[in-house]
C-alpha cells in the first residue's frame, strides 16, 4: 500500500503542476519556484511531515518536498547553532541532493554530447 500512496501523492503533485501550467499563464519556472515555497512554508509550519509520513517518497522527490527538507534543515540548525542556523541549515540538509544533482547533470551532459541546431 505504500507504494500506491507514494504513486498517488506524488502523481497529484505533478498534476497540480500541469494545471497551473495548462490554465494558467505562469511560466514553468514561477511554477516550480511556487512548489519550492509551498514545500517550505508546509514544511515550516509543520503540515509537510504528514504528507511525508503518509507518502513518503510520493511527497518527498517532487520539488516541494526540496522545500520541505531545507525548512526542516533551518529548524535543526537553529536548534543547535542559534541563528547563524538560519543562514546554513537550508544549505547543509539540501547539500546532499544538491550536489549529486550537479554529478549527474555533469554525467549526462558528457555522455549525451549537446549539439547547437
Amino acid at each position: 500500500m505504500t507504494l500506491i500512496f507514494a504513486f498517488l501523492t506524488g502523481g497529484m503533485i505533478c498534476a497540480a503542476g500541469q494545471l497551473l501550467i495548462d490554465k494558467t499563464a505562469l511560466t514553468p519556472a514561477r511554477i516550480l519556484t511556487g512548489f519550492v515555497v509551498a514545500g517550505l512554508v508546509l514544511g515550516a509550519l509543520g503540515l509537510y511531515q504528514p504528507l511525508l509520513e503518509f507518502a513518503q517518497e510520493g511527497a518527498a522527490v517532487p520539488i516541494s518536498g526540496f522545500g520541505a527538507l531545507m525548512a526542516q534543515g533551518v529548524r535543526d540548525a537553529l536548534r543547535e547553532d542559534g541563528a547563524l542556523g538560519i543562514l546554513t541549515g537550508g544549505v547543509k540538509a539540501a547539500a546532499a541532493g544538491t550536489a549529486a544533482a550537479i554529478f549527474f547533470s555533469l554525467c549526462a551532459a558528457i555522455v549525451g554530447k549537446s549539439r547547437d541546431k
